[in-house]
């Protein structure tokens, strides 16, 4: 591939570190660290790589007074599209020399005849995200004239990623000048999931609605989980998990039991998300291509939903007599199963996505072996002592009931591994560490789609750049044959709250995700650490820019650092 030399150049130089070798000390221990050469990598700063790239050193020259989006006559989706003409509009920080304006209803930029952009609409097009459709787009920009081509039935996720990648082959000269050079995309994500989740229970994590979205950019001193989302685009993940309740608090506001989050969250009118909340998220994700999955971990994980629901847990015993503890969900009651049925039955309607998370991990059987009603129901059970028996007893129960929602259900690796029947469309979590891959193949061989979330947990942070760790996880490393192989539909990086909160979010995920990300969509092929390390520099340095707090890889500047410092 024939690439100009000056794509980025500013960009990179101002990465400069020397190759060779760092001592440092934690705790008397001397560790080596590899310093990168930092280059301008032949594929600019694309993030994440694109399937297929060609860069020729043929540049047009763009200007707020000679640059247009429009939308290509033979497109199914034009001016009356409002998702496209909000894209068009959120687009304005990451094309910083566009001038916009409102003409006949549509937001453009000045219609002068020198560049123009436009977007052809292939197939008819769901305006909702469905889930793991097939989609792919070309920028084939050798002319003025470009028009960039999706492919797809799943408008809101395809669309942004054209244009964010366009807007990542813009380079700056040394006067400030935009120019992009002629460029030949084809695209499409390697694995279809690619996710983020975040733990809104053990920290309540701000939501804030208030501002424009052009504004934040500049202005919010606080970046909480909803504008991860804008970043989430950025680095093109498409899932939201949200694992929005557990133990230490129940924020989700249920209209169908607003007690549980009065009596379980941290506090009933502050640290709650309520229906107009999660509504936002729905739609501000659905505009970025993102899919909001929610999770409803039971039956461990549930202290907090025994606040507000009456002989939802069970009673834990000391000896013969009551402890006044409780553990998990009581799975001998009748009212369990009412209860689950209303609440799941809300759940469906309020997120919209085709799969619900049910969770099933980390089950401690020490209360339900305490408690002789337990024992006397596994006894008619024909269970012995075997506690996984109940717990799968209780998974196949609300399993059933979700299904009557006409939802598809993700579950953590331990429900698969307890033998649960489950539907031939669940989706089995793995996140154990250690030996993931025979977890892997084991789960492949059953027939069930798998994410793998194991090697890429964020909340395990450590000196050093650890996004190289997470870069170099090869998600079908299994042993398996092609078939199973084809079951593994992405992964996701999770980042777990214990040491999280609003304050924190952001730079503890990027450029840290961006590692999940590229390894979720790019080519198998695509292993080069130092060129991943040039490249995530410069998309560092774009995060930062556009206002989002990405920590550094490594020593470097950027040439608008934070908050246009």
């Amino acid at each position: 591939m024939n690439v100009s030399t000056n794509i980025l150049a500013l960009l990179f130089l101002a990465l400069g570190s020397c190759q060779g070798l760092r001592r440092h000390h934690v705790d008397g221990i001397v560790e080596e660290e590899i310093e990168f050469v930092a280059q301008p990598s032949k594929f600019g700063s694309l993030w994440p790589l694109p399937q297929k790239v060609q860069i020729s050193q043929v540049s047009f020259k763009l200007t707020g007074f000679s640059f247009n989006i429009v939308d290509a006559k033979q497109s199914s989706a034009g001016p009356s599209c409002a998702l496209l003409q909000d894209a068009y509009r959120r687009c304005q920080p990451c094309l910083v020399f566009a001038f916009f304006v409102t003409r006949h209803g549509v937001t453009c930029v000045t219609n002068l005849p020198f560049f123009s952009l436009s977007f052809l609409i292939s197939s008819k097009a769901d305006f909702n995200c469905s889930v793991y459709a097939p989609s792919h787009y070309t920028i084939p920009l050798f002319s003025p004239l470009l028009t960039i081509k999706l492919y797809s039935p799943m408008l809101p996720e395809i669309f942004p990623l054209g244009l964010e990648t366009f807007s990542q082959l813009i380079y700056e000269d040394d006067y400030g000048a935009k120019s992009i050079n002629a460029t030949s995309i084809s695209d499409f994500p390697r694995f279809p999931h690619r996710g983020i989740l975040l733990d809104t229970s053990r920290h309540f994590l701000l939501f804030d609605f208030g501002k424009d979205t052009l504004l934040l950019y500049l202005l919010i001193p606080v970046f909480p989980p909803w504008f991860t989302q804008e970043t989430m685009a950025m680095n093109k993940i498409n899932v939201f998990h949200w694992h929005i309740v557990d133990e230490p608090s129940f924020p989700y506001m249920s209209k169908t039991f607003p007690q549980l989050s009065q009596q379980g969250a941290f506090h009933p009118y502050t640290h709650v998300y309520t229906p107009a909340d999660v509504k936002m998220v729905i739609e501000f994700a659905r505009l970025r291509g993102i899919r909001v999955v929610a999770e409803f971990d039971t039956p461990g994980h549930t202290q907090s939903w025994g606040k507000g629901q009456k002989d939802l847990l069970t009673p834990c015993y000391s000896g013969s007599k009551l402890s006044g503890s409780f553990g998990p969900v009581n799975p001998i009651l009748n009212t369990t199963y009412t209860f689950m049925t209303q609440f799941f039955k809300e759940v469906s309607t309020v997120f919209p996505d085709g799969y619900v998370h049910l969770g099933g991990d980390e089950v401690d059987f020490n209360c339900w072996k305490s408690n002789p009603n337990i024992t006397k129901f596994m006894d008619q059970q024909g269970f012995g002592r075997d506690y996984s028996k109940l717990e799968s007893f209780y998974i196949q129960r609300l399993l059933d009931i979700v299904a009557t929602t006409n939802k598809g259900y993700m579950v953590w690796q331990e429900v698969f591994d307890n033998g649960v029947k489950l539907k031939p469309d669940t989706v089995v979590h793995v996140w154990i560490g250690g030996r993931y891959n025979d977890e892997m193949s084991k789960v492949t061989a059953a027939g069930y789609p798998t994410l793998l979330s194991a090697p890429w947990y964020l909340d395990y942070i450590s000196y050093a750049q650890d996004w190289q760790n997470y870069y170099k996880v090869e998600p079908l490393s299994f042993n398996g044959t092609d078939a199973q192989k084809k079951l593994v539909i992405g992964g996701e990086a999770c980042l777990w709250g214990e040491y999280v909160d609003s304050t924190n979010v952001t730079p503890r995920l990027w450029p840290r995700a961006s590692a999940v990300a590229e390894r979720l969509w790019s080519s198998k092929d695509v292993r080069d650490v130092n060129d991943a390390y040039n490249r995530l520099s410069g998309h560092r340095c774009r995060m930062v820019e556009r206002g989002i707090p990405a920590e550094p890889l490594f020593t470097s500047y950027c040439p608008r650092e934070y908050r246009g410092v």
